[in-house]
């Protein structure tokens, strides 16, 4: 749609109109100066008349501005006003928003992950520059040419450190993605960011979102009181452990959420492992925030999930820089699954993976090395080897408390189904408590619980 030639500066040609925000709308144009095209955001009349409101545009868009050159964040190339018009140029990406994805149907298990990955990396990114999106939602993910997706529009972002000029009890953000703290009208959070990108992630897996309403203010409502419900009842077809993990990542308090978007992508991809039983393979990517983590987290959880599937055909080729260097190695896997055939290739630093015996001391165990413990015990766990998976997880436990409260649960429960199966329901039922506590109910616990109490 064509519009004004003069409502924006003569260096940006053939304006169209191609969307419209909250406070403003948006544009294509082709930026004469630098021969490219750029996506305008400009403060729409009823608004450009009032001060503080101009003010607070013009604050955002610089707050958005030095996040410019970050990873997975739409870049902004110019800020300012024309004819008392203020405006944002930033780039212009072509393939659409996951919004225009989700509305085509359920996104594969895989792509999302990948998705949510780089948002995760964005909003990380964010917070630690101090800025909080507030209005994290499919609309405002953009993908480009190549299908990688930039987070957009922090157009209602608080840049800590100033005056906010949101007046308490005013609710800013999008009410299908609306943390319970902004829907009582409190400040926002880089923990409301999570929350947003944890609906977000429903969404994604499953086509709808947890919290429907048939009104703004029913949703608002059942964000702040509705129960968090199980992913696993609108996909039954995905492991029953992510339900731990969005009880976690949708907790009504702040406080009891993931401490990073990273890390909730991350409890998503080591419950996913669980279900690689199915068909399907997961292609996973290391997102750059993830990489001051433990660096042989995530690959191991791809290893996992391919090695662990069933019906599928590997090939394993591994090539290091010499035994004993820790440097970096290189897997290719060749994966035939419904009768395609992908190649998968990861490239990570090698790290020392902690001895999977019982003699392994607690001592200066890191979290990274308690996990790999707890996770395998879940796998002796499943091959009915209780004394091991005991063993492994009560070592794993003491490094994982107050520091991963996801995997704390999971040592939690395997100490308990393992000493309830060994006849010992006594000392297993304050784990199985524990571990309803940290991750709320699920059947499986339930049902050992029901079996130690009856």
């Amino acid at each position: 749609m064509a519009v004004r030639t003069d409502l924006l500066p003569g260096r940006y040609r053939e304006p169209r109109l191609i969307g419209r925000g909250g406070m403003g709308e948006i544009y294509r144009a082709t930026d004469e100066l630098l021969g490219r095209h750029v996506a305008i955001k400009t403060l729409s009349e009823p608004y450009a008349g009032d001060a503080s409101v101009r003010e607070r545009f013009t604050r955002e868009a610089l707050a958005a501005a030095r996040l410019s050159g970050r990873p997975h964040i739409v870049t902004i190339f110019d800020v300012g006003e024309h004819r008392g018009t203020p405006y944002i140029v930033m780039e212009h990406l072509a393939g659409g928003t996951l919004a225009d994805r989700v509305r085509e149907g359920r996104v594969p298990v895989g792509q999302a992950l990948e998705w949510l990955e780089q948002a995760a990396t964005a909003l990380d990114g964010a917070h630690a520059e101090g800025v909080v999106h507030r209005d994290v939602k499919p609309a405002n993910l953009l993908l480009d040419e190549a299908g990688h997706l930039h987070v957009a529009d922090f157009g209602i972002a608080d840049a800590a450190g100033m005056d906010s000029l949101t007046r308490t009890g005013t609710v800013l953000g999008t009410a299908s993605y609306l943390s319970p703290e902004q829907a009582r009208g409190e400040r926002a959070t880089a923990a409301s960011d999570r929350y947003a990108l944890a609906v977000v992630a429903w969404e994604l897996f499953t086509g709808t979102r947890p919290f429907p309403g048939d009104s703004i203010a029913a949703e608002a409502a059942a964000h702040v009181y509705g129960k968090i419900p199980a992913l696993s009842a609108a996909r039954p077809d995905l492991p029953r452990r992510l339900d731990h993990v969005f009880f976690t990542a949708l907790a009504k308090d702040p406080d009891d959420r993931f401490p990073s978007a990273a890390e909730f992508v991350a409890a998503l991809g080591a419950a996913l492992h669980e279900g690689a039983e199915r068909t399907g393979v997961i292609r996973r990517t290391v997102p750059a925030a993830a990489r001051d983590r433990p660096a042989w987290l995530v690959p191991m959880i791809v290893a996992l999930a391919l090695l662990g599937a069933a019906g599928l055909a590997a090939a394993v080729v591994v090539a290091g820089r010499g035994d004993g260097d820790a440097a970096g190695t290189t897997v290719v896997r060749t994966v035939t699954a419904d009768g395609e055939t992908q190649r998968v290739t990861v490239t990570a630093q090698a790290a020392p993976q902690p001895a999977a015996t019982e003699a392994t001391s607690t001592a200066g165990l890191s979290v990274g090395q308690a996990r790999a413990l707890q996770d395998e015990s879940t796998a002796a766990l499943e091959g009915g080897d209780w004394e091991r998976a005991l063993a492994l997880a009560q070592q794993a436990l003491p490094a994982l408390q107050g520091r991963d409260t996801t995997y704390e649960g999971y040592a939690n429960y395997n100490i308990g189904r393992a000493l309830a199966e060994l006849g010992r329901c006594e000392e297993a039922l304050p784990y199985l408590e524990r571990r309803v506590e940290l991750g709320g109910p699920h059947p499986d616990v339930e049902r050992t619980l029901e079996r130690c109490r009856g």
